[in-house]
């Protein structure tokens, strides 16, 4: 059992209707991929959109916008002046003096990284980036994608982890897992996608209710 309450994330949010239904299940963060090539992609416009009835209506609820290998400049311009969202997921293959320019140039707003984790030396090059971000976010590699595949990281690799930021577990997050991660491996949070999708981007509300119930139980 966590002596903590487990923060859930639902990420790659397609629709507005889908956002406040899963926002009326008390998730903690709400994710929209800002990735082109990614199926669950939206469009600066309707991101917005989607962010400031979220931010209306829940405004307690994090919005995270999901980037990947964006030029710096880029994210700084665009993130600057009052952006819709709390967080920037950086969710590519960004370095330290990468995440350290957004933080000295954008300090208002938090700054999540994730790590795609293919064997457990990839978890020996996280600690560095402590002093640069807001919370860090371990992923499965995968050859074709950058998230989102349904593919979890070994569980072997994720048991005994210690970072001074919070840290968050994605990948294939499924009930029939959820016993093992609240015994072993215990994360901060869980950020969830796929496993709950009945096409990319479509999320079965049944089914993320299910699941967070048994999150809440664990």
């Amino acid at each position: 059992m966590l002596e903590t309450k487990t923060l859930v994330k639902i990420c790659g949010i397609t629709s507005e209707r889908q956002a406040l239904q899963i926002a009326q299940l008390g998730v903690d963060a709400i994710g929209i991929i800002s990735v082109e090539e990614s199926p669950r992609f939206v469009s600066n416009k309707k991101k917005k959109k989607i962010f400031k009835t979220l931010e209306s209506l829940y405004p307690n609820i994090e919005r995270v916008s999901v980037v990947k290998n964006c030029p710096v400049d880029s994210i700084i311009k665009n993130f600057l002046d009052k952006p819709t969202e709390t967080i920037i997921q950086l969710h590519g293959d960004e370095d330290i003096k990468y995440c350290q320019k957004i933080k000295e140039k954008i300090p208002n707003i938090k700054l999540w990284k994730a790590f795609r984790i293919k064997n457990k030396k990839d978890l020996e090059g996280i600690k560095p980036y402590e002093n640069f971000v807001d919370a860090i976010l371990l992923d499965s590699w995968n050859r074709d994608t950058y998230g989102g595949s349904g593919k979890k990281i070994k569980s072997s690799y994720l048991q005994n982890l210690h970072f001074s930021k919070p840290w968050w577990l994605a990948g294939g997050i499924s009930i029939e897992w959820l016993d093992e991660i609240s015994r072993d491996i215990r994360p901060n949070g869980l950020d969830i996608s796929s496993s709950i999708e009945i096409s990319p981007g479509i999320k079965d509300i049944e089914s993320t209710k299910k699941l967070l119930q048994q999150i809440m139980k664990n």
